[in-house]
């Protein structure tokens, strides 16, 4: 017997939040723990919570394939009609399934990576255009590392876990002011907050310049992002 599909979760999604320029749209990762097994019950109301936020603000979803906080993230994504992409640890579809044991469930789209969770993680983050950390544990840090070294948008989400108080600890120690990194306990807010962050960093502090190769496949005099 089939599991019974939400609508929502096979609709085409609504509304995109179109970067600057109409080059792309935002995309926002979730990183967390795959085991909530240590959490409350509400762990699992609020990852759902952070995804429907990104889908109702017309943002990608994009998460490390996996269970737990990122999969419920998606889960909520696609409750509203969003669009969800994971980056798996796995080279194959038959891999992520078979040898790893990770769900395909409300992603629609997958990248097989190919290089482990350590590998995974630095391709997730470097995907995103602003990444939320919820409750986690080395995975999770090891994302929150790669995204504090590249500078993007985090919102470091606020709970009945040690994660943000542990993250606090590790800003602390790294003497290395970063004004990229906020904090908050309500995903509504905190997703409001990494897209006015990542709208404003792409108007105004990416750098542009004047392409006059007629043969470029962007076109003659066609202003190029970098």
């Amino acid at each position: 017997m089939k599991k019974p599909i939400h609508p929502n979760h096979v609709t085409v999604p609504r509304n995109f939040c179109r970067l600057p320029d109409g080059y792309g749209v935002v995309k926002v990762g979730v990183s967390g723990s795959a085991d909530l097994s240590h959490n409350s019950l509400d762990t699992f109301e609020i990852a759902k919570a952070v995804g429907r936020e990104i889908a109702l603000a017309g943002a990608i979803t994009v998460t490390g394939a996996t269970t737990g906080f990122p999969m419920y993230a998606a889960m909520g994504a696609k409750d509203e009609c969003g669009f969800s992409i994971g980056y798996s640890p796995a080279s194959t579809e038959h891999e992520h399934i078979v040898e790893y044991q990770l769900p395909r469930d409300y992603m629609d789209a997958v990248v097989y990576t190919g290089f482990g969770y350590a590998g995974r993680d630095l391709l997730f983050v470097r995907a995103c255009d602003a990444l939320i950390i919820g409750p986690g544990r080395i995975g999770t840090l090891n994302e929150f590392a790669v995204g504090f070294e590249t500078h993007i948008p985090m919102g470091i989400l606020e709970g009945n876990w040690d994660t943000d108080e542990l993250i606090h600890l590790i800003i602390d120690a790294a003497h290395r002011p970063n004004p990229n990194v906020i904090f908050d306990s309500d995903p509504k807010a905190l997703v409001e907050r990494l897209i006015e962050m990542v709208m404003k960093s792409k108007s105004e502090l990416e750098r542009v310049y004047q392409n006059y190769d007629g043969y470029s496949a962007t076109g003659k005099n066609a202003d190029v992002i970098l």
